[in-house]
């Protein structure tokens, strides 16, 4: 289970495939270190926040700003190396969006795409607690991928770094098959949806001013940054393959955060 009732029931009501029973699942390694326990006020506190969430979204339903993106290449000393920024918001409070995103439980929340998972997690290993810096935690993925006829799995093992006190994560890939780089750090932000609402003549700077201006009854989503930098390796890094992977890998991050989307529409109760 994770922090709050029924979240990885929420998680695996995949729209792309009936819900399975227990037995039915892939077996996951489980660590979980007391970083990764929130406290009772914030578990309190998103308790709260859902069912604000799931009230509003019985008189009209949240619909996620666009995503916003930009992809460049670079072709000076790192010739190849493609940078994608993205941005986007979830209808969730943060810590609960910071929950999905790291998935301490190891529930899946993307698609089935020909029998697969497009990102499956396969074990997660808190390597060491957070101590103020951190925890690193190691974990072992896998993407799922077609091409005409063809599909398949890419393994990938990653490095992460988690802190929870500041919605905050790097990660790097270890295994280099088909790149030479892959890496990159996301970031969860407060978004106070009901601030024109309840916060009139004040725009609040802080969780705190937001609520005493919305007397507790403001929602509180999430906007997600995430930078991103992947090098494919030298043979999957001239054209047009190398094309073909700069398109499939921000292909499947949009994807992704797609999946993200409809997951926490599920959670909050549509």
């Amino acid at each position: 289970m994770g922090v709050f009732p029924g979240f990885g029931s929420w998680i695996n009501q995949n729209p792309q495939q009936p819900h399975k029973a227990e037995s039915e699942r892939s077996e996951y390694v489980k660590f979980k270190s007391k970083s990764e326990t929130n406290t009772h006020e914030e578990r309190d506190e998103m308790k709260h926040q859902l069912k604000l969430w799931r009230d509003a979204e019985k008189k009209e339903q949240w619909n996620d700003a666009p995503l916003k993106l930009k992809v460049e290449r670079r072709n000076d000393l790192e010739w190849g190396m493609s940078t994608i920024e993205m941005q986007f918001t979830l209808g969730l409070p943060p810590q609960a969006a910071y929950d999905v995103l790291t998935n301490p439980d190891n529930q899946p929340y993307s698609r089935i795409i020909k029998g697969r998972q497009l990102l499956e997690n396969i074990s997660r290993k808190v390597v060491s607690p957070d101590t103020g810096k951190g925890q690193l935690v190691d974990t072992e993925k896998a993407v799922a991928w077609n091409f005409l006829w063809f599909s398949g799995t890419i393994p990938i093992i990653a490095n992460f770094i988690e802190h929870r006190q500041f919605l905050t994560v790097q990660y790097t890939v270890k295994n280099k098959m088909f790149i030479n780089m892959f890496e990159g750090q996301y970031k969860v932000e407060p978004l106070y949806v009901d601030s024109e609402l309840f916060c009139i003549h004040k725009k609040p700077k802080s969780t705190e001013e937001y609520e005493k201006c919305s007397r507790g009854q403001g929602r509180i989503g999430s906007k997600v940054t995430l930078d991103q930098m992947f090098k494919p390796s030298f043979l999957f890094n001239l054209p047009p393959i190398s094309w073909y992977v700069r398109r499939i890998t921000i292909k499947t991050m949009k994807t992704l955060i797609e999946d993200l989307q409809i997951t926490s529409a599920v959670m909050r109760g549509i």
